[in-house]
């Protein structure tokens, strides 16, 4: 089977994108992990699809991590996905709406960013003390349409993610689901930056959109600095959260950013 795909980026957290409106590919999980394999494939964090939608959105987003499993949400492809559609359309829409197992998606393109309009996050735990990795971690929680523990520290640079990242995803508070981990540090009052260990690809990434979006709204919590909040990921690129709070909820969350296409290509399953 020949596959067309296109090959994007957001903020470095790449994707294996393909148009299935026509739902003429219904790939395996083995074959999604080949197509994201970076030694015998394309090479990417994910794999998204496009979809008819299914209740009144424009489309349906499918998201795949690189070991095959369909996931919930993934700020960063949702940015890539609403690029990939405004492209279908000759880069003619404002705005476009998709759904997602984390509820209905909202873009917005602002010149090279793609604004997205997140699910309201839900699940919030502060102040877990755990044992990960040798280590008593003090890690707070919360789903920002998947779930992420965050982690504060000194120094960002220094912070063993691998180790301490595959120790919470797999940690028993979290089971059966596990978590994706973040560790931050905070640069100035509404500026943090982050490294992010992400459940699917089993590795640190270069960013994650919804692990931006966590580790923004526990920095707000832990110190009452307002929104937007800046959030620097490894790949060098700053991504911008925005949200307004009501009670114990937080609403209206955005998370801005770059998101581009690369190349396309084809390839024989």
């Amino acid at each position: 089977m020949e596959i067309n795909f296109w090959k994007m980026n957001g903020a470095g957290n790449d994707f294996v994108v393909i148009d299935n409106r026509d739902r003429k590919y219904a790939l395996s999980g083995g074959e999604i992990a080949r197509l994201c394999d970076r030694h015998r494939g394309v090479g990417a964090d994910g794999l998204l699809a496009v979809e008819p939608a299914e209740q009144g959105a424009d489309y349906r987003m499918r998201y795949y991590n690189a070991d095959g499993g369909e996931a919930e949400m993934c700020g960063n492809g949702a940015r890539c996905f609403g690029r990939f559609a405004n492209f279908l359309n000759g880069f003619s829409l404002e705005k476009v709406s998709f759904e997602t197992p984390a509820g209905v998606i909202g873009a917005s393109f602002q010149g090279d960013n793609v604004q997205i309009r997140m699910s309201e996050p839900f699940g919030l735990e502060q102040d877990l003390t755990l044992h990960a990795a040798d280590e008593h971690l003090e890690v707070h929680f919360i789903n920002t349409g998947v779930p992420h523990a965050v982690v504060f520290v000194g120094d960002i640079a220094e912070v063993p993610v691998k180790e301490w990242g595959a120790a919470l995803r797999y940690h028993e508070h979290f089971a059966p689901k596990g978590t994706n981990a973040n560790f931050v540090h905070r640069l100035g009052a509404s500026h943090i930056a982050i490294r992010t260990y992400e459940r699917g690809v089993e590795d640190e990434t270069l960013a994650c959109g919804t692990g931006t979006v966590a580790c923004a709204i526990l920095h707000h919590l832990r110190t009452g600095h307002p929104a937007p909040i800046l959030v620097e990921v490894r790949s060098g690129d700053t991504l911008e959260i925005n949200f307004t709070k009501e009670g114990d909820t937080f609403k209206n969350v955005t998370l801005t950013g770059p998101a581009e296409i690369v190349f396309q290509g084809k390839l024989e399953l």
